[in-house]
């Protein structure tokens, strides 16, 4: 993949995205030798992939049982999902760690502003006890980049984050607060404050840690302890390098370079743009991995390329970042 496709990447816009997705299939077809040994059982024809449409997507459960890499390479790092003693990890072989930090600084600052106008608070229990996490990686340089005396993770320190959370109201700090579902809901059970200048951003993650609610009753158990009008997310995973972000009623923004798209359950290899079904995504800043991904949730894209995580597909493994952070 040649200097000019990573370097205009992250343009503000991308009006070729169709151009670029099918250029990065070709280039992975030919480069990822599990993506192409995948294709090949498909009996795809390279020469007729002239659309993202007919681009093949690629299991998610790969990433648990091969290395996914486009070219040849020693990774900078390996992002791994946190596992149980049912579920193997997903590894995210990555080349270029620099791509990663460009992604989601640039896909938060889109929906966001400025990184370093924001304090950082991450709410991540037991995110010392692994390593290779990817929302801890993303979160620890966002505070590299904030900068802010008051940015920090917490654990089990409920206490102190909420003695932090009522300074930097008191301050009118604009504040982000990250954490984990299970460990947000925990602390909202034992502390009540008013935020006026503080996103709540869950990032999912409830199986084995507390009873399953619906997302709607995750966020009114939010709303009502923070004092706050919405609850805010983050969409993504040990296999992506991008991000998606809702800032209420659980409706996902992709960046530019990021598209999600459904597929039939029933016919994998039928998809569509909008409406419901299994959700594809295409991130094409997982160019030396595999940005064509076929997923275990189940969602519906609206017109405009928003989109609604409904839940998951029958029998598909629980997500490491129910127990941890990914």
């Amino acid at each position: 993949m040649n200097k000019q496709f990573v370097n205009n990447l992250f343009s503000a816009n991308l009006p070729d995205f169709e151009n670029r997705a099918t250029a990065l299939f070709h280039f992975q077809y030919e480069q990822n030798a599990v993506y192409r040994s995948f294709c090949d059982l498909l009996k795809i024809q390279p020469p007729a992939v002239t659309a993202a449409s007919h681009i093949p997507f690629l299991p998610i459960c790969f990433f648990k049982t091969h290395e996914v890499k486009t070219t040849v390479f020693e990774p900078e790092f390996i992002f791994e999902s946190s596992g149980t003693s049912q579920t193997t990890q997903s590894r995210h072989w990555v080349k270029d760690i620099s791509v990663y930090e460009e992604s989601f600084k640039r896909g938060f600052e889109q929906q966001y502003g400025r990184i370093d106008n924001w304090c950082i608070l991450g709410l991540l229990p037991s995110y010392l006890e692994r390593g290779g996490s990817s929302l801890v990686y993303m979160v620890k340089q966002m505070m590299d980049e904030s900068q802010h005396p008051n940015n920090g993770f917490y654990l089990h320190n409920n206490e102190e984050l909420y003695k932090n959370l009522k300074l930097l109201e008191t301050n009118g700090q604009n504040t982000l607060l990250i954490g984990v579902t299970y460990a947000l809901l925990d602390f909202a059970e034992k502390y009540q404050l008013q935020c006026y200048n503080t996103a709540i951003m869950e990032t999912g993650g409830m199986k084995g840690r507390r009873e399953e609610l619906t997302g709607d009753e995750v966020h009114l158990r939010l709303k009502k302890s923070f004092g706050v009008p919405t609850i805010h997310s983050e969409y993504g995973m040990t296999e992506l390098l991008s991000q998606a972000y809702s800032k209420g009623d659980g409706i996902f923004h992709c960046p530019p370079w990021m598209r999600v798209i459904v597929r039939d359950e029933d016919d994998p290899l039928y998809v569509k743009a909008k409406g419901r079904g299994a959700v594809n995504i295409i991130d094409l800043a997982n160019m030396y991995s595999c940005s064509f991904i076929a997923t275990d949730d189940v969602g519906e894209v609206y017109e405009d390329g928003s989109f609604k995580i409904l839940g998951r597909m029958d029998n598909s493994d629980i997500r490491g970042c129910s127990l941890l952070a990914v």
